[in-house]
This record gives structure tokens, sequence and C-alpha cells, in this order.
């Protein structure tokens, strides 16, 4: 199956985009693909705002996306657009470091208002970078992600079976399943 690098654009350490994207990592490892998460966040501030091309971390993250077949890119949407950080990071990749890639784009917000950042503020910077195959994206609003104490993550049903049928896109365009075998046992 396929190698997936689930990226998530969040600056925060709680972000419901983040325990979005751990969520439908599940689902995409339960279709059989392999799959990296990776938290922009985590790469140090100075290597992202500095354009260090050759900081460890920056060579790793560009190591991590030539590797993959297929992303997984999440972000929050702030002022109508994807996230600084996830920008900084894009900018920082190689011009065509998407090239033969196909791509999965998710935007967290706290209102409707923001729907359209997928298409008009992230689908063209991916497609400028090369990706092959840009599925079709989701908007989730803030509300529909509840998290539990013990971190569990909880989707409102009508967000859930439109995750499930962007996500399942995603695994079939990468040569997937595109249904999740029940647990046995």
């Amino acid at each position: 199956m396929a190698t997936i690098l689930s990226v998530s654009g969040s600056p925060s350490a709680t972000s419901r985009t983040a325990r979005l994207l751990r969520h439908l990592d599940q689902r995409l490892i339960a279709q059989g693909h392999r799959v990296i998460p990776f938290d922009v966040r985590t790469v140090p501030a100075e290597a992202l705002l500095g354009a260090d091309f050759r900081h460890p971390a920056i060579v790793r993250a560009t190591a991590l996306v030539a590797q993959a077949d297929g992303l997984v890119v999440g972000t929050p949407v702030y002022k109508a657009a994807y996230s600084g950080l996830l920008k900084a990071l894009l900018d920082l990749l190689p011009q065509f470091a998407l090239a033969g890639k196909t791509i999965l784009p998710l935007a967290t917000g706290g209102s409707t208002a923001h729907v359209l950042a997928i298409d008009y503020a992230l689908r063209p910077v991916l497609s400028s970078m090369g990706a092959t195959h840009i599925v079709p994206g989701w908007f989730t609003l803030d509300k529909d992600l509840t998290t539990a104490e013990d971190g569990t993550l909880t989707v409102a049903p009508g967000s859930a079976e439109a995750l499930a049928q962007v996500t399942d896109q995603f695994s079939a365009a990468l040569g997937g399943r595109t249904t999740v075998l029940a647990a046995t046992g």
C-alpha cells in the first residue's frame, strides 16, 4: 500500500486540526496504508523563519515528503487562509516537491465563512508545487470536533460521513481499499 505523510499545519499542541488528522490516520491505516504523522509545529522556528534549507529538521521534512506517495495536508484557517506555519514549510520545500503525489487537503475553522480557504488559498499552492492529483478536500467546523478528557476525538455525524468519503476517495486514488475492515477478536 501507499506511504502517506499526514501533515498538520497547526501551531497549537492541542489543535483540533492535528487531532482530526490523527483520527483520519487511523482510517487510512485500517485501509492498509503506512501513515507518517508530521506536525509542522515541531520544526524549530529558527529553521522555518530563517529559511535554513540545511537545518536537519528541514532536510528531514523534505525527505518525508519525497518518500510519500500521498499527503494529507491539514490546516486551521486563519483570516481566510491556511496557517502561516504551513506556508513557511511549503516555502522551504523544493518547487516541485509534490510532483507525482496525491493530496488530500483538509481545513478546520470556526465559521463557514472560511469554507473556500481550501479551494482559493491552499489548493493553488499545492498545485503550483506539482501535485499530480488533489482530491476534493473538506472543511470541518470546530464545533463538529469534540475532544474527550482522554484525548479521543468525536466528529459530529454529518462531518464524520463527509470526512470518511473524502478520505476513502484519497485512499482509492492511492490504490487502497475504500472500506475499513471491522476489528476481529
